[in-house]
Formats: C-alpha cells, structure tokens, sequence
C-alpha cells in the first residue's frame, strides 16, 4: 500500500511539472496585436482619416519600422510610442531619394513620389520584444471624398481585422461588405470588418450627413 501511495504521488508529481512546463512555454513568447487596423474619419471635404495600429517586433537586431505609403496617398503626423512605457518614439516621412539615402529598404521600386514612414527605436535583443502604437495622417482625394453629398470611402484592407469610424454627424447609406456596425459613447457609427481570406477586402462605404447638421 506504501509503494502504491509513493507510486501515486511521484506520477501526480511528474503531472505537475508537465503541466507547469506546458504553462511556461505558453508564456515564451507574449501575445501580439498585429492583426486590427483602426481609421477614423475626418469630415470627407478634407479627404483625410487618423489610423492607429499596433505592431510587435522581436526579430533581434531590428531598429526601425518602415510603413510604406500606398500611391495616391500623402501621408502627415506620424507617430509611435511603446504601448508597456508610453515612450515616445522618432517618427520621419522619408521621400523619393531621401528613402535610398537612408538606406530602407521598402521592398519594391522607389519612384521619386514614393513616401515612407520610418519609426526607429533602439534594436531588439535576443529573447525580447517591443511593442508600438503607430498613428498617421492620410490624405487622398481618391479613396476617400464628398461625392453629391454622400460621403465616399473606398479602399482596400489587407489586415484581417479592421475599423473605420466615420466623422460625427454621419450616418451609414451603404457598405459593399459586410460588417458589425455600432454607436460610440460619443454618437460615432463604428463599422468593424472580418477579413478571414489571405487577400486583401475591397470595402467601400457610403454615409449622409444627420439632418441639421453642418460639416
């Protein structure tokens, strides 16, 4: 009876460990928020919209984080911070040359109208990470506009979650996906939108302005 208590005890023993080994390695590596993406819409006469979005960088050596800029975009405002200290972080919007001159690599051809953001912060060690809130200014006239008093957002999304939170005073006439659309405290419609393919989303909404209201 002795050997079978002993015998118990060291296999609810072993349990244990395994089941405290399983825990901490569930903690090797913190969770990530890479995937929301999150516009807010200033009124469509200006055709400019806020975004934020985080971003987790543990690839050791990294210093920078390079946002190119989709063409008939410009791009103003930039900021970063680390989310754990508040931090503040140097933000650029590098141009045409100015991008090959500092030696970023975008990943595709730099055109003489080619925008970058580049965020720097000092370079990841091994086994840490370092987390950012990114928030930008974009402007374009083509994506996003007042079309015979409609307001029109059409771009593309490629993150699989996404928001766009239109300016106060507008409701939703029309959106080309579908998407969970709710009210803010403060009267804002909020459209959230799930994007379970490997490809990017074409969403396009439509909203008028509440009667009484003006821009």
């Amino acid at each position: 009876m002795k050997r079978w208590l002993l015998a118990a005890a060291a296999l609810c023993s072993g349990l244990s460990a395994a089941g405290q080994d399983a825990r901490t390695s569930r903690l090797s590596e913190r969770a990530r928020q890479t995937r929301e993406i999150v516009y807010f819409l200033q009124q469509p006469e200006t055709h400019s919209f806020d975004l934020y979005h985080d971003y987790t960088e543990a690839r050791e050596g990294v210093d920078k984080y390079v946002n190119v800029v989709r063409r008939g975009s410009t791009v103003s405002k930039p900021s970063a911070r680390v989310l754990e200290t508040g931090e503040p972080l140097s933000a650029e919007i590098l141009i045409g040359d100015a991008i090959k001159h500092a030696g970023i690599d975008t990943g595709e051809d730099v055109r003489p109208d080619s925008e970058a953001v580049v965020i720097r912060f000092p370079p990841v060690q091994a086994g840490e990470s370092l987390r950012l809130r990114i928030s930008e200014t974009y402007t374009d006239p083509g994506s996003y506009l007042l079309e015979g008093g409609e307001l029109v957002f059409d771009r593309n999304f490629g993150r699989p979650r996404n928001a766009v939170v239109l300016p106060a005073g507008w409701y939703v006439t029309g959106c080309s996906t579908p998407a969970t659309v709710s009210q803010l405290p403060d009267g804002r419609i909020r459209l959230d939108f799930v994007n379970a393919r490997p490809d990017s989303i074409d969403v396009l909404i439509k909203a008028k302005r509440r009667s009484g209201r003006s821009p």
